[in-house]
């Protein structure tokens, strides 16, 4: 049974940072692409950061240089460390795996909320 579970979710001010964590059981991360979604009131769902089995990343224009997303292969983990955090950041965060370069795999996490106020 394949499950994702992401955390460090939370409530921080403009300007601060959070990390997410994603662990997975049942796949293995370092053999397919892994990204970050996210998901605020009203909007789709649209990709955060992607980083895939040789490790390559691509992240969404509004977050470069800003987050990063990073993969430790012997704890079979992925993250998304967020500076700078504006209020538009806000959302709900979501792990997935198992998709391509250009759309998301079966695979989802329960979600963790990021709150970024002003």
């Amino acid at each position: 049974q394949v499950q994702l579970v992401e955390s460090g979710g939370g409530l921080v001010q403009a300007g601060g940072s959070l990390r997410l964590s994603c662990a997975a059981s049942g796949i293995t991360f370092s053999i397919m692409y892994v990204g970050w979604y996210r998901q605020a009131p009203g909007k789709q769902r649209e990709l955060v950061a992607r980083i895939d089995r040789g490790g390559s990343t691509n992240s969404a224009d509004s977050v470069k240089g800003r987050f990063t997303i990073s993969r430790d292969n012997g704890k079979n983990a992925v993250y998304l460390r967020m500076n700078s955090l504006k209020p538009e950041d806000t959302a709900v965060y979501y792990c997935n795996a198992g998709g391509t370069r250009n759309s998301p795999g079966a695979y989802w996490g329960q979600g963790t909320q990021v709150t970024v106020s002003s």
